[in-house]
């Protein structure tokens, strides 16, 4: 079995790879990894081979994670769900927050950032696949939600994010990742300063790298299958 800093190794490969073929640079792509279910120590394992941004899905586990690993220089990622009532706590701990959906929920971040805190990065994600179990705003709700959010103190609209409804064939994998690219190309015109596509997991990263990604969320890759009976996560934010 390879070892963490060896799947990061491989799969930082991976994207350089990626992203020459389709004509980007190696730093264009930033390399999130996945880390709800996971332990520190498996975190300090990864940190200690270079990987400092982790996006965490479930919101008890990741301030015990926070807690645990104050010493090191981590950028903690927030990628799932948002109930309002977890939005203090989010607000106050991380860094970028990759799944805003309505304007509710980026007021409450708005308001609860801390003071003392750099401006909370904020994505919007997207339902880009109109799949009813998915959380995100519809395509055709993204302008105004992004007009909204854009005007609110204490935050920095960054980008969008989604996740596409699976698939094995690369073609249909590339089709709503071009759709989210050409969704943010839409919503520069009128905010300039967005920059972030967050999108692609291990099955389709390649597809989403040549679709204009900036960002890769990556778990299974780096840190092998999930054993979700091993540990039931506590305090979910779904």
């Amino acid at each position: 079995m390879n070892s963490i800093a060896d799947n990061i190794c491989a799969v930082r490969k991976r994207i350089a790879e990626v992203a020459a073929d389709c004509g980007r640079g190696e730093d264009s792509v930033q390399l999130l990894a996945v880390s709800k279910t996971r332990s520190p120590d498996e975190l300090r394992d990864a940190y200690a081979a270079g990987q400092c941004a982790f996006g965490e899905n479930y919101l008890q586990e990741a301030l015990d994670k926070i807690e645990a690993l104050a010493d090191l220089d981590i950028e903690w990622h927030f990628i799932g769900p948002i109930q309002s009532n977890k939005t203090r706590a989010i607000a106050g701990h991380f860094d970028w927050v990759h799944s805003v959906d309505r304007a509710k929920v980026a007021r409450r971040l708005s308001e609860q950032r801390p003071g003392g805190l750099a401006p909370l990065n904020i994505c919007l994600q997207v339902n880009i696949s109109a799949e009813p179990s998915k959380s995100g705003c519809l395509p055709d709700e993204v302008e105004a939600l992004a007009r909204e959010v854009a005007t609110l103190p204490n935050i920095r609209l960054r980008g969008l994010m989604a996740i596409p409804a699976a698939s094995e064939d690369p073609e249909e994998q590339r089709r709503p990742l071009a759709a989210m690219r050409e969704l943010l190309r839409q919503l520069q015109q009128e905010h300039p300063g967005l920059d972030t596509l967050s999108m692609g997991m291990s099955a389709d990263m390649e597809a989403a790298i040549c679709e204009g990604a900036t960002q890769v969320r990556i778990g299974t890759a780096l840190f092998g299958p999930r054993d979700y009976g091993a540990k039931t996560p506590v305090g979910t934010a779904t």
